[in-house]
């Protein structure tokens, strides 16, 4: 594009290309979402084009979407939601008791009684309370400290800041992970440069198979 006057500035081609992008986004891979999972996207747009094959659906195992895969929601946290989201449902009668009473509490506990409102880096303090009286109870009356429980928006958030936390050092002393294959893309695609252990076990006999090293 030629240069001219633009609001009294003169513009310019891009400034950000393929040629002058960081060269390590360009070699993103991950598996999870890689060629296979592309192959069956395409497949199934070619099922409802009408495209005959020997199956009339795709099956995905790549990641675990239970609702994908038509797997039912438990309608009691969908109703939880539904009303922390918006309390002028809690006077609605379609919506019983407990799910009120449930939503009224985690609301009592955000500021401004509002979900919308920031909570405590850890998390909503009585939802660790929760989760704190119930690793109580599955571990067998094991005491258990809501202050020391740290809420994540996923698993995956949680595993990278746990990796944050227990890599560090440069060079020959840089922490190593050990990673079981097969394994979850994520673990090794978020370990950021140290070295990594993959140990391949055999299925319900608890022996290494083969193991190898490589830089993340």
């Amino acid at each position: 594009m030629s240069q001219q006057a633009v609001n009294g500035l003169q513009s310019r081609g891009k400034v950000l290309t393929l040629d002058n992008m960081n060269p390590n986004v360009k070699q993103v891979y991950y598996a999870v979402r890689g060629p296979i999972v592309q192959r069956a996207v395409q497949i199934e747009k070619e099922l409802k084009e009408g495209v005959k094959k020997p199956f009339t659906e795709v099956i995905k195992a790549n990641i675990g979407d239970a609702h994908a895969m038509g797997q039912k929601p438990i309608t009691f946290l969908r109703q939880v939601l539904a009303l922390c989201s918006y309390p002028e449902l809690l006077e609605d009668t379609k919506f019983p008791e407990d799910a009120k009473k449930r939503a009224r509490r985690i609301l009592e506990a955000c500021g401004g009684h509002s979900i919308g409102a920031y909570s405590a880096s850890q998390g909503i303090e009585c939802i660790r309370q929760d989760v704190a009286r119930y690793i109580e109870k599955r571990d067998g009356g094991i005491s258990s400290n809501p202050d020391n429980i740290y809420l994540s928006t996923g698993a995956s958030d949680a595993i990278v800041t746990m990796l944050k936390l227990l890599v560090c050092g440069e060079g020959r002393d840089r922490t190593g992970v050990m990673i079981s294959i097969p394994q979850y893309p994520l673990y090794s695609g978020r370990t950021g440069g140290p070295w990594r252990r993959a140990d391949q076990l055999l299925p319900g006999r608890g022996q290494v198979l083969g193991s190898g090293c490589c830089r993340a």
